[in-house]
């Protein structure tokens, strides 16, 4: 998206990534391009529908199509997985996927270097276009989760970590759509789980500002005793045994990994003991030697 182009995402965004977006950034849907506005199809729907016969409208239909058709297979390989897991007894740790507003221009629409841009020259546009951007993101998520069968959203958080941003940027554009989203969310009885990637020690402050009990604090790079000591009150925390531990380590290292972890977060309940972020491949050994060590040291003792 160019930065011109705010007011027309602003008053359609359906409208523009059909008709502006998907025919720019992929060359089979190019022939969405030559389509009229789609708000025309509540009035006379004849003119509407006619514009299909256009040869190169429809070819891009057949490309949805059959883009839709693999998208179709590959969600249904996942669910099979997915489904086999949950028989042998291990529950999904999260059913839906969402995210910030800014994330979503950011990484999409305007990428990195643009959006950041549009905080010094068009600071109003983006802030209108994440407003814009909220109530769709929530019933999205609420849509995924409701069909996986799980409450729990994951969030994941890209460009609000440190060095992205500054802490007062933070609390303008990034921090204030995502909090009604999470708001959103809890309120129809989700749970928003934030992967926050990268280092958010300098955000622990604002972010704690979340609904007290409802949202669960996924950490990559923390101080996970500063992290305790100021969300623990207020939002479950999770993480963040190093992956490169549980890829490349000794199941000795993974076992005093999480020891430590559970030793700073667990005292007063809490705790999710996790890796800090997702993995392609593991070591058998080592995800083995993580889940005795959460029994070995996850016990809470009764006072």
């Amino acid at each position: 998206m160019f930065p011109e182009e705010y007011d027309a995402f602003i008053q359609n965004p359906t409208d523009f990534i059909f008709r502006t977006f998907l025919p720019r950034t992929v060359g089979a849907f190019s022939g969405f391009g030559k389509l009229g506005h789609l708000t025309p199809f509540v009035g006379i729907p004849v003119y509407f529908i006619s514009q299909f016969s256009n040869p190169d409208i429809r070819a891009s239909v057949q490309a949805l199509l059959n883009a839709a058709d693999e998208c179709a297979k590959w969600q249904s390989d996942i669910a099979e997985v997915g489904q086999a897991i949950q028989e042998s007894g291990v529950p999904p740790i999260w059913g839906g996927l969402s995210g910030a507003p800014y994330d979503l221009i950011g990484d999409v629409m305007r990428r990195t270097k643009g959006i950041m841009m549009d905080i010094y020259r068009r600071p109003d546009k983006l802030l209108e276009a994440m407003e814009k951007l909220t109530p769709i993101v929530i019933e999205e998520a609420i849509g995924a989760s409701n069909a996986s069968g799980c409450p729990v959203i994951l969030m994941s958080l890209h460009k609000g970590t440190g060095g992205f941003m500054s802490n007062e940027q933070f609390k303008t554009f990034y921090w204030p759509t995502l909090k009604k989203v999470m708001i959103g969310l809890v309120n129809e009885g989700f749970v928003p789980m934030l992967f926050a990637e990268g280092d958010y020690g300098d955000r622990l402050e604002i972010i704690r500002d979340m609904p007290r009990g409802k949202v669960i604090g996924y950490f990559e790079t923390m101080d996970m005793a500063k992290a305790k000591e100021i969300l623990g009150d207020n939002a479950r925390i999770s993480g963040n045994l190093p992956v490169t531990v549980l890829c490349t380590g000794t199941p000795e290292q993974v076992k005093e990994g999480c020891r430590q972890l559970i030793e700073i977060c667990a005292p007063g309940g809490g705790y999710i003991l996790t890796a800090s972020a997702s993995m392609n491949q593991g070591q058998a050994d080592n995800l083995h030697a993580m889940m005795k060590s959460a029994k070995e040291y996850g016990v809470y003792q009764q006072e």
